[in-house]
């Protein structure tokens, strides 16, 4: 089917009238914001929305891009309706991570005595690109069921939905940065400055990656409703497949001597958080008791590269893939919702 947007004056105001009809009919945020900004986004690029799979990847690129202001948008009141009636409001985003911090450093290191050096910042330069990549990819997952009422009634790139979960992630990433930077100064722990800019490309390289499969798994659970659980699922045995709670080492000692080391960066997250840990952590070994332990791969900054690189572009293909997939199976999705 098609959905044009309006081009005259009358006509948008129509269209504007439609909309405010949106907003009655479904409270949801979503609704309220795709039908005020979406409206102004599209109409201003003067584009013809078609919900068929004949879109063009290239052409829903660009509806994206004409869309920004609404995806801004809906960023902004994800955020706010996280914390909508707390007392404290996004001071939580700063408290839950230090308070998951100071937990995790108690039982590592009190309880169960770890005895690596700083581990709790090991620890979170970790679950810094997890938790960004898991949250984008578990929310943007159920987001188009979630927002049924404004998919079947308002005319916007309904990509825009699972872009904006990975998106309120990434203002969650940021908050917890916050806390990851006081920390290492408390513990006297500065970063491999000569690793930011990898740091830096592995952060765009998750978020990619998130965004992909955002779009591809949230257009597959209109279909099929227990893809969301699944994914729920399989981000657990995901996440210990990446060597956060565990030195990499331990790995390289169990499958390096068989080479079959290179199984284990078949997982695209690993090579984004060892440079995430390379960069933060900073320490590839740490000496204890006059013996040496290895931590992190001991190759240099070019091997680093080279696999961040190597998962950037896997996860822009994945990406435009994910677009394509999307555009096949939207032409349905009102039928279906």
């Amino acid at each position: 089917m098609a959905l044009d947007v309006p081009a005259s004056s009358s006509d948008a105001d129509q269209g504007l009238e439609e909309d405010a009809e949106v907003r009655v009919g479904d409270n949801s945020p979503m609704a309220a914001a795709a039908a005020g900004v979406g409206e102004r986004a599209i109409r201003r690029g003067s584009v013809t929305r078609v919900v068929t799979p004949t879109i063009s990847v290239r052409k829903r690129l660009r509806e994206i891009w004409l869309s920004r202001e609404l995806l801004i948008y809906l960023v902004r009141t994800e955020i706010k309706v996280k914390y909508k009636n707390s007392a404290l409001g996004l001071v939580w985003s700063l408290i839950a991570p230090a308070m998951t911090l100071l937990i995790y450093f108690f039982v590592f290191n009190i309880v169960l005595g770890q005895k690596m050096p700083n581990f709790v910042i090991y620890l979170m330069a970790g679950l810094l690109l997890w938790n960004l990549f898991s949250l984008g990819v578990l929310t943007g997952t159920g987001v188009v069921v979630n927002n049924a009422g404004i998919v079947k009634k308002v005319s916007f790139p309904r990509e825009i939905l699972a872009l904006a979960a990975v998106g309120s992630a990434c203002v969650f990433f940021l908050f917890q940065s916050v806390v990851m930077v006081l920390f290492m100064i408390l513990l006297n722990n500065p970063p491999d400055v000569v690793y930011l800019p990898l740091l830096v490309l592995a952060l765009i390289a998750g978020v990619i990656l998130a965004s992909g499969l955002g779009i591809l798994l949230s257009s597959v659970n209109v279909y099929l409703r227990d893809t969301q659980h699944l994914i729920e699922v399989v981000l657990t045995a995901w996440f210990w497949a990446c060597p956060i709670v565990y030195p990499y080492w331990t790995i390289e000692k169990k499958l390096g001597p068989h080479g079959l080391t290179w199984i284990y960066f078949l997982n695209p997250v690993t090579p984004l958080v060892l440079t995430f840990q390379r960069c933060l952590y900073a320490h590839p070994s740490y000496t204890l008791n006059g013996v040496t332990t290895q931590v992190l791969p001991t190759q240099g900054y070019l091997w680093y590269t080279a696999l961040v690189l190597g998962v950037l572009v896997l996860s822009f293909c994945l990406f435009l893939v994910a677009l394509a997939v999307f555009g096949r199976l939207e032409g349905n999705f009102a039928e279906e919702l």
